[in-house]
């Protein structure tokens, strides 16, 4: 069973041709125009298993706001595609992961119930030329459009790069919990008999 989806997405801000493999090796080939963006998408690629590839034109002229949130939307889009039905799935993925003096959970649930829930007080406003508030913005857009209850918690740090570095390993370490397939599951895992 293939579990991959292409996306393609196009507005008057950003053009987007973006795919993505659920059970993949790690692998990424990401041109956003947003270095910062492209790091943590690496980051999130490599710690979920998972095969991105995008390729992003926005009006990075302006800012990184469009691109980042339209990115966020289209992995959620695939992301949602890709797990079809989710006859199979684990459904539910935690993760803890560590970054120096940082430690960040990410809890997710893919319950076709979209919500984002995240606690985290950033140091600094950049990381360079990256507005750390698009962190929440990519991440509600990803949420919302891969239709999942995603919780982000950073405990504590200092460095925001650190910070949010672990954000997003965890993140790909909790999609690739529950996006397993567990043979022991028969049809979706809900009561409802849908998710």
């Amino acid at each position: 069973m293939e579990r991959y989806a292409s996306i393609e997405r196009k507005t008057n801000e950003t053009q987007i041709s973006l795919s993505l493999d659920i059970d993949g090796e790690g692998q990424s080939k990401l041109e956003t125009g947003v270095p910062f963006l492209s790091h943590m998408l690496d980051l999130f690629t490599k710690h979920g298993q998972f095969n991105l590839n995008v390729d992003a034109k926005g009006d990075i002229e302006v800012d990184d706001h469009h691109t980042t949130e339209d990115i966020g939307i289209c992995i959620g889009l695939a992301l949602r595609e890709a797990l079809g039905d989710k006859r199979g799935i684990k459904r539910y993925g935690n993760a803890f992961v560590p970054m120096d003096e940082a430690l960040a959970q990410v809890v997710v649930d893919l319950s076709n119930r979209p919500h984002l829930e995240m606690r985290a007080e950033f140091p600094n406003s950049k990381v360079g030329t990256f507005d750390t508030e698009l962190v929440h913005e990519f991440l509600w857009k990803l949420a919302l459009e891969a239709r999942m209850n995603l919780h982000v918690i950073v405990h504590y740090g200092q460095n925001t790069h650190h910070m949010i570095e672990a954000v997003f390993k965890a993140l790909g370490r909790a999609l690739d919990e529950a996006t397993t397939i567990d043979p022991r599951i028969k049809g979706v895992p809900s009561t409802k008999g849908m998710l």
